[in-house]
């Protein structure tokens, strides 16, 4: 039985206390993560600095050597005497020199180049030095020729990155076969239990094998309990014993589903001073791009996440935001001609301003010329038994509510030009499914509602290919399709056809 001890007048159970105090940072732990930056953290901060530093040599090393046969040639072709190869580097140079390796530093975090959690396989390695060199070069061979600052010449720049890529990758592929060496000859590896001997655990020990260059080697398995033998040396209470017997560094937990014994393992692990490493529980899913998140002390591991076309999506609002303003600009006086039609046609407002649903369900207020009378809103449910289409929209032909002109507004759907306000707000775009009125929405079943997932639109899919069709099953359908396949060109190729069907007058 644990026994309880008093600490300030609280009472913990001892292994509790225990844990608490091997958990505790100390000062100088702590200093280190406020001041030092993200990248750097416990326990992994010299392999950190000793991976950059020899980044950084190669860059300075590969420098030096093509500016130096730059002069040497210069010198053999020109015979000048001030041309002759130098040694000393300006500080300018070596200004420079230290922007162009902060920032392929900073592009090789982001592709995982210095995190061992994201070890990588010789071919996955090869394609991410790449990436790091190629725009780590380009972005500042740009800036100096945006900049017109050329401290160093631009054929040293780009004659340096394939050096720079040969030698960043020469002295990974070393460090992977002189790991891959020392594990097979018992030096400098990591001895490894893994608890769990089910699938997981043999899959985990499986790549291990496969990857000397990973530097551990697994002494076997423990089990909860069952028989003893082969690969599986013990069971969870033997962890201490074997751990000593076996020289293990480091526990591997792939026990999903089971927290209490999990629990039990890692309180054992740290009572003898082993590094401990947990399988997360991922329900079945396969983990492709996991990104750990802490939502105050609780972490959080995204299994999926659904693609944002983020480019494509900034094009549509850079589209809206020209589209509507020029549109405004080169209508406005049409638009001043239809108000006047309107004041002269019928007495009451020439806008008409009601709460429509947008993107999310957010309400906003959406702007159309009127074309009906100012009680058009209060006999709707009178009419309502008259309407001519199916599910959560209305509609009738011959609508008495309907003036002269606003007829002939809706026929070639000039009572909508106002509407380009709101895509100029952001509220609609130029092309998306139809905003609803409250009443419409308020009939919508649960699977409708995935209309709401996108900004709505002055036009659509379903306005240029079933406008007239009376179903909303079908008018769904288009929407979603719309939802689903869209890309930029299927806006363009919907905004063209929609100026023929405005032209040909088919509107309600």
């Amino acid at each position: 039985m644990p026994q309880s001890v008093s600490v300030d007048g609280r009472h913990w159970v001892a292994e509790e206390a225990e844990q608490a105090s091997a958990t505790q940072p100390d000062t100088w732990e702590m200093l280190a993560e406020t001041v030092l930056p993200r990248p750097s953290v416990a326990g992994e901060r010299s392999r950190l600095a000793a991976e950059v530093m020899a980044d950084f040599i190669c860059l300075l090393v590969n420098f030096v050597a093509v500016s130096q046969l730059r002069l040497v040639l210069d010198f053999t072709i020109h015979r000048a005497p001030s041309l002759f190869p130098s040694t000393v580097l300006p500080g300018s140079v070596l200004g420079m020199l230290l922007l162009q390796g902060i920032l392929l530093t900073l592009l090789g975090y982001t592709e995982g180049l210095y995190q061992t959690t994201l070890t990588r396989s010789a071919e996955e390695q090869q394609v991410a030095v790449g990436k790091v060199v190629g725009w780590s070069t380009l972005l500042v061979a740009t800036a100096m020729r945006l900049s017109g600052i050329y401290l160093i010449s631009m054929w040293v720049i780009l004659a340096g990155a394939p050096l720079n890529y040969w030698a960043m990758l020469g002295w990974r592929r070393w460090q992977r076969r002189v790991t891959a060496r020392d594990t097979e000859n018992g030096y400098r590896t990591r001895n490894v239990l893994i608890v769990g001997a089910g699938r997981l655990g043999r899959e985990v020990a499986a790549c291990l094998a496969r990857e000397p260059a990973r530097g551990r080697v697994v002494r076997g398995f423990l089990v909860e309990s069952g028989p003893i033998g082969g690969e599986i040396c013990g069971t969870v209470d033997d962890l201490a014993r074997i751990a000593r017997g076996q020289f293990v560094d480091e526990i591997i937990l792939a026990i999903p589903g089971q927290p209490d014994l999990a629990r039990r393992v890692i309180r054992e692990a740290q009572r003898n001073r082993l590094d401990v490493k947990v399988v997360p529980d991922l329900l079945g899913f396969e983990l492709r791009s996991g990104t750990l998140e802490k939502f105050g002390h609780v972490p959080v591991l995204t299994l999926h996440q659904e693609p944002i076309p983020a480019f494509g999506l900034f094009l549509k609002r850079s589209i809206d935001v020209v589209g509507s303003a020029a549109a405004l600009l080169l209508l406005a006086p049409l638009m001043v001609v239809i108000a006047l039609l309107i004041r002269t046609d019928s007495a009451g407002p020439i806008s008409y301003r009601a709460q429509r649903v947008g993107r999310k369900g957010r309400k906003f207020v959406c702007y159309k010329f009127r074309t009906m009378g100012i009680d058009a809103d209060q006999r709707k449910d009178e009419l309502r038994d008259r309407n001519q289409r199916q599910g959560a929209f209305f509609k009738i032909t011959n609508d008495p509510r309907i003036t002269r002109v606003g007829r002939f507004l809706r026929r070639y759907s000039l009572d909508e030009l106002p509407q380009l306000w709101n895509v100029l707000k952001g509220d609609m775009s130029l092309v998306g499914p139809r905003p609803h009125p409250l009443d419409d929405f308020a009939h919508y079943d649960l699977n409708d509602l995935r209309r709401l997932d996108v900004t709505p639109g002055i036009t659509g899919l379903w306005q240029v290919t079933a406008r007239r069709d009376p179903s909303f099953e079908r008018n769904m359908a288009l929407d979603l399709e719309y939802i689903e396949r869209w890309d930029l060109w299927m806006d363009l190729r919907i905004l063209y056809k929609t100026v023929a069907v405005v032209t040909q007058g088919t509107g309600a």
